[in-house]
């Protein structure tokens, strides 16, 4: 996806003023004492920010944590633990169901060539209708719980006609290695790290299944009170973004830096991913109301959401911030 500048984000005077100290909206005390809180996983714009050390010097102290995938991360955000982060895009339909109070503030679309279901290479399953009935672990409220769910739709079957085995990646992992699972729906990085095992085959990538989008999520009361931060982040990752297009190698040793995911893995799984990051526009908006209101009419979820009520809306240029 091509970068996007300050102009095209549609806010370049909101975010050159995010950019330039002292932030309006975040006194002194603030700045000083509440550092931004920052939930990222082993891929995307966060792990280059914080191997490159963007944020320093923007006026807020920032905490990293890592997360093995997006669920738990959001439910730190919910707990107030996290303050922004990134997931793909089931994890905030999940919490939103959950009432989680959380806003999107950024999306990247995705094609899907970063999330694939793995079969072993021996397995008699050749076709995802080969599916049924059978052990498939994946991370329940994760993008690959869509993954799963939108390859089943294509043909014909639904989350009943298998097995669901709930796991985070690391244990998943494991008990593919150990022939306890008949598939298993993964993203990158740990896509990557089972695709170098000539055990183990793809019996299929999201593309053409499920191209989908990634996001950029912040709690609410965070992005109403210091609008200028989340400003300032959306525009340090688009930063990030130009940077990996034009470094390509080095953006494999950064992330295996950050992530202690092997350098030969990233140097697979790194070009595969989004980095930059955009406004969500009615295309976005609509392509994850459709994944909610399936999940809805499969009782995934337990009833209908409106994506909407959870879009940041960002102050309008000459707005205090």
């Amino acid at each position: 996806m091509p970068s996007l500048t300050r102009r095209s984000l549609g806010l370049s005077a909101l975010a050159l003023a995010a950019a330039t100290l002292p932030f309006p909206g975040l006194p002194l005390a603030a700045r000083a004492a509440t550092p931004l809180r920052i939930g990222y996983q082993k891929n995307g714009a966060l792990v280059i920010l914080r191997q490159q050390k963007r944020l320093d010097g923007l006026g807020f102290a920032v905490e990293w944590h890592e997360f093995a995938s997006g669920p738990p991360l959001l439910e730190a955000v919910n707990a107030g633990a996290v303050d922004f982060g990134a997931t793909g895009d089931t994890p905030p339909i999940f919490a939103q169901a959950a009432g989680a109070d959380f806003v999107y503030v950024g999306a990247q679309p995705v094609a899907g060539a970063n999330q694939a279901i793995l079969v072993p290479r021996n397995s008699p399953i050749r076709g995802l209708a080969d599916l049924k009935g059978k052990r498939i672990a994946y991370t329940k409220g994760s993008s690959a719980h869509n993954v799963i769910v939108s390859a089943l739709v294509s043909v014909g079957l639904t989350p009943a006609d298998i097995q669901s085995v709930f796991l985070q990646p690391p244990e998943a992992a494991a008990a593919f290695r150990n022939g306890a699972l008949d598939a298993w729906v993964i993203w990158d990085p740990f896509l990557a790290i089972a695709e170098a095992d000539p055990a183990t085959r793809v019996l299929a990538t999201a593309e053409g299944i499920a191209p989908t989008n990634s996001f950029f999520l912040a709690r609410r009361s965070y992005a109403e009170q210091h609008p200028a931060v989340i400003l300032a982040m959306l525009d340090a990752i688009n930063g990030a973004a130009d940077w990996a297009r034009g470094h390509p190698a080095e953006l494999a040793d950064i992330m295996a830096e950050v992530t202690g995911v092997p350098l030969a893995v990233q140097r697979v799984a790194a070009p595969r991913g989004v980095y930059a990051t955009q406004p969500l526009d009615a295309t976005i908006i609509g392509r994850q109301q459709a994944i909610a209101d399936s999940f809805a009419s499969l009782r995934i979820i337990p009833a209908p959401i409106d994506i909407r009520a959870a879009v940041w809306t960002p102050p309008t240029a000459g707005a205090p911030l």
